[in-house]
């Protein structure tokens, strides 16, 4: 993707200076291309694997990380990946794991493609993709490995929206997207029931570490540093990154985080799981003794069960059960930031972001007046306020329309919130640092009704504006160029600074430096004060 300086700089790789294209069809004349040019192969610890090279960024899809978690491994911790003799194709994406398919019945749904998962449904589904500059050539690149959104319940890293090929070529890193268990497959606890299934309720984190293990181990054959490991992802993806930083197991297996619109500050224990594990056996007509059963039952009918819970929490008007990660003692032993940042990753450095209007993606209603407005903040501070806080939300942005500025009251209570109290929590720490950004570009989706809604700035961040939240006119051209860059100089150095965007310094109280991302990207010193004030304040929502 051209930069916005598209014909002197565009091309330039962020670390280092080298060439992002590659040298092989630049010099395509000077010699014929062979096989092994189009098709390289990378040995990794389990056996051979082919990818295909495109535009100078050879791609391996689908390669193994773990094996198959159906049968008697459903619901037990990952196991190893096969090995095999001769070369695996790794041309085509595997299979995602077993989830409610997405609709476009939301026009949302529609501009983020979540109803695009391609490679088919099972529950074979520990699988990464992978796309690097060069192969088998010892350059250490930073690797960048990212974690798909769709909360703990849907996604994966097969989405359109999360291809890493334009970012690999931009900063000359490596890129990983990858599959997990998800939902009931990945988080059923199922611990107090049966000792066999202790893990039962962070078999999906374990996943994600086990996919961090494999990088480590073969990181340098598809031409990365295992040293130089980014985590990160948004949302649902933002929410496992915060989960790795208190998992023991994910220790050095990664080196710098980043969390972005997934804030995760408490996790619910194992007792307070059980609820959730109750309703999911009644749904399918098991007692506690039939626990077993659960490993012989195809995924399909225990999808259906999920999808039955959901569907009746809505129908009483309640938030939808789903199933998320819960404390173990074990591989996930306490909650990851509840009251102080992980004793055991102070030393990774972190970037925690949000953008504007984060929960206009839930929201339907384009056409609320003023006086629905009213209704609206009225139901969640109450008759008496309503006015006051009316008021100070229309006097920092007069020009907002009533649906946007509800999506901007929900979203600095449940996603600002917690990334303020992640941030802050992590710089009280005084061992890393961590960064902070506000993204605040508007939309151009649909004449700009959403405002800056959750999932603005992952195309960005990919150094990809082709997704529909975002277009390709030069604002986002500019603010692709500036956020891929320091995400891959935070990965090469754990310092997200680099030429393109202005200096940019650590989160500390009072401060709280914070980059702003919009049409003139600079930082400011607690953006939005008056509001994080308010809601420190706000006693939690019942």
């Amino acid at each position: 993707m051209p930069s916005r300086d598209s014909n002197a700089v565009s091309r330039r790789a962020i670390i280092g200076g080298a060439a992002a294209a590659g040298g092989l069809m630049r010099a395509g004349i000077a010699r014929a291309l062979t096989e092994a040019d189009i098709f390289p192969v990378v040995e990794t610890t389990e056996g051979k694997v082919r990818g295909v090279r495109a535009g100078g960024i050879s791609m391996f899809k689908g390669v193994r990380y773990g094996g198959d978690t159906g049968g008697a491994n459903r619901f037990m911790p990952p196991t190893p990946p096969p090995k095999w003799a001769g070369v695996r194709d790794a041309f085509a994406y595997g299979q995602i794991a077993p989830q409610m398919p997405n609709s476009r019945q939301n026009a949302y749904g529609g501009l983020i493609m979540f109803d695009i998962q391609p490679g088919g449904m099972g529950e074979d589904c520990l699988v990464l993709n992978l796309w690097t500059p060069g192969v088998n050539d010892q350059a250490k690149r930073p690797v960048l490995a990212h974690l798909h959104g769709g909360g703990f319940y849907g996604g994966s890293g097969n989405s359109p929206g999360y291809d890493g090929e334009a970012l690999a070529r931009f900063g000359d890193c490596v890129v990983v997207t990858l599959n997990h268990r998800l939902g009931a497959f990945g988080y059923l606890n199922l611990s107090a029931i049966d000792p066999r299934y202790g893990r039962s309720g962070a078999v999906g984190m374990m996943d994600i570490v086990q996919a961090l293990a494999w990088v480590k181990a073969n990181a340098a054959a598809f031409g990365g540093d295992p040293s130089r490991v980014l985590v990160f992802g948004q949302s649902g993806g933002g929410a496992k990154t915060s989960v790795l930083m208190a998992m023991p197991s994910a220790q050095g297996l990664f080196h710098r985080a980043g969390v972005m619109s997934g804030a995760t500050l408490r996790l619910p224990s194992a007792e307070t799981a059980q609820a959730s594990t109750d309703a999911f056996l009644m749904a399918l007509g098991l007692g506690k003794g039939d626990v077993g059963k659960l490993q012989s039952l195809p995924f399909e009918t225990l999808l259906t069960a999920q999808a039955e819970l959901e569907a009746g929490a809505r129908a009483r008007g309640e938030a939808p059960r789903s199933f998320g990660p819960s404390i173990d003692g074990d591989a996930i032993p306490a909650s990851p930031f509840d009251g102080a940042a992980p004793a055991i990753s102070a030393n990774v450095p972190m970037v925690v972001s949000n953008v504007l209007d984060e929960r206009a993606y839930r929201m339907t209603n384009f056409d609320l007046d003023e006086a629905g407005l009213r209704g609206f903040i009225a139901r969640r501070v109450g008759e008496a306020r309503a006015d006051e806080v009316l008021a100070m939300y229309r006097r920092d942005d007069p020009k907002a329309t009533p649906f946007v500025i509800q999506a901007r009251f929900d979203t600095d209570e449940l996603f600002r919130k917690p990334s303020i109290i992640e941030t802050e929590l992590k710089a009280a720490q005084g061992a890393a640092p961590v960064w902070s950004y506000l993204y605040r570009e508007p939309s151009p989706a649909y004449s700009g009704r959403y405002g800056v809604p959750h999932g603005s700035d992952v195309g960005p961040s990919l150094h990809d504006a082709r997704g529909g939240l975002n277009e390709t006119g030069p604002e986002s051209l500019r603010l692709a160029d500036e956020m891929a860059s320091f995400w891959v100089a935070f990965a090469a150095t754990g310092d997200p600074n680099n030429p393109r965007i202005p200096h940019w310094p650590p989160y500390r109280p009072p401060e709280r430096a914070t980059m702003v991302f919009d049409h003139t990207t600079h930082v400011e010193n607690d953006p939005r004060g008056a509001f994080r004030e308010f809601w420190a304040r706000e006693p939690p929502r019942g």
